[in-house]
């Protein structure tokens, strides 16, 4: 995740650079269930409305959860399917509460109503994350359901209105792409609390509908409004936060931003972004899914790496005789193509294994979703990029 926020303070305000700090464990983000009660067309888990066998029980669950508390996970990012499908999920979210870890709530929204929104605000999440598309036709249109839109801005409401931090997911795509500047609109108006915008990672539906993806010069788009929103913003002493995920390149762009903008500040934020270091799949950010099964992070699911039925979470994320495990933990990460002569590698870290995996069948090759040019990242040019070509594009008036 790319906390724009915290980085735009830093360009604001800066702090000296002080000694790196690693998390005690990696976030988790568990997928509970697989059910959904929606088909959303860039679902990386596949989830449809009917009984998934062989999930987690209950007692599994808080036994998993017993290891990861040792382990010092930090974070549980209860998902899914729809984790409000889940009849216990109350019960798992309070015990994890309990236990010391930050716990938020991954959800569609539309199942979030007055005859639940009293027992959600009980549990104390820390965070709700609630998924919008764009605005009302084009949401209801990737989560091919009528009325979800109003279902999951109900939600919103609702959540915000009993004081719950909740925050809007975007998934950035070509078919989208046009109703972002409303849905930041509609996040201002509404005193939405954060705004994240996830570029399409290939997995699950996101996987079959990449052809949708959005291309180089609509994510530079997307991402130069992003960051004037939230330069804007904290200009104004407004508190919204503002993130990314699934693409590490957006830390380079901003260094591209700053260096138009406030030249001044480059090698300050250029440093406090070395010390990121991007992408910490495999290392920082972890998945259970549904079945018990370990991911380096929630698009890996057709790469498992044990299941906490048979080994426990901590054995399992330590083990690097897994070839991607080894490598994910590597540091410096072993990449090919243009990102191997990136000037920007320590900032970026080589971005995002599985869309070179998807569309190579090689974990290691260049990401094809890195936007920026061969000139902005400091490499020769003098190597054939890997494309992902349009086979079609869905546009405004289709969505609508």
């Amino acid at each position: 995740m790319f906390r724009i926020t915290q980085y735009m303070n830093e360009i604001a305000n800066p702090t000296p650079l002080g000694p790196k700090r690693n998390p005690p464990g990696p976030v988790v983000i568990w997928n509970l269930i697989r059910r959904c009660n929606l088909t959303c067309k860039h679902c990386y888990s596949l989830s449809a409305d009917t009984d998934f066998a062989g999930e987690l029980s209950t007692d599994e669950v808080f036994a998993v959860m017993d290891d990861l508390r040792a382990f010092r996970v930090p974070v549980l990012i209860l998902s899914g399917g729809e984790p409000l499908l889940r009849p216990d999920i109350f019960d798992v979210a309070k015990r994890a509460k309990a236990m010391g870890f930050y716990v938020g709530l991954s959800s569609n929204g539309t199942l979030i109503d007055r005859s639940n929104i009293d027992k959600i605000a009980e549990v104390g999440f820390d965070y709700v994350g609630i998924s919008l598309d764009g605005i009302k036709g084009t949401h209801d249109m990737f989560r091919r359901k009528k009325g979800a839109f109003d279902a999951s801005l109900e939600g919103v409401r609702l959540c915000r209105d009993q004081g719950i931090k909740v925050g809007v997911r975007f998934t950035l795509t070509q078919g989208n792409a046009h109703d972002l500047p409303a849905l930041l609109k509609l996040i201002d108006d509404e005193g939405i609390h954060k705004f994240y915008l996830s570029h399409l990672n290939y997995a699950g539906r996101g996987n079959t509908n990449r052809a949708r993806d959005a291309f180089l010069e609509t994510t530079r788009n997307a991402m130069n409004l992003l960051f004037d929103t939230c330069w804007a913003d904290l200009q104004r002493g407004a508190q919204k936060e503002f993130v990314t995920g699934n693409n590490d390149a957006d830390g380079v762009y901003l260094l591209h931003w700053v260096r138009k903008h406030m030249p001044e500040r480059e090698a300050h934020l250029r440093a406090k972004l070395a010390q990121w270091g991007g992408n910490s799949s495999g290392v920082n950010v972890a998945n259970i899914d549904n079945l018990g099964n370990v991911h380096p992070d929630t698009m890996w699911w057709n790469h498992n790496l044990g299941n906490v039925r048979e080994r426990k979470f901590s054995e399992i994320w330590m083990d690097t005789s897994d070839p991607v495990m080894a490598g994910l933990k590597a540091s410096p990460r072993s990449i090919k193509g243009r990102c191997s002569e990136c000037t920007y590698f320590d900032v970026c870290g080589g971005n995002t294994r599985v869309r070179a995996m998807q569309l190579t069948g090689d974990p290691w090759q260049e990401d094809p979703a890195c936007y920026l040019t061969d000139e902005e990242i400091g490499v020769s040019g003098e190597r054939e990029r890997v494309q992902l070509k349009p086979y079609f594009k869905i546009r405004p008036a289709e969505a609508a």
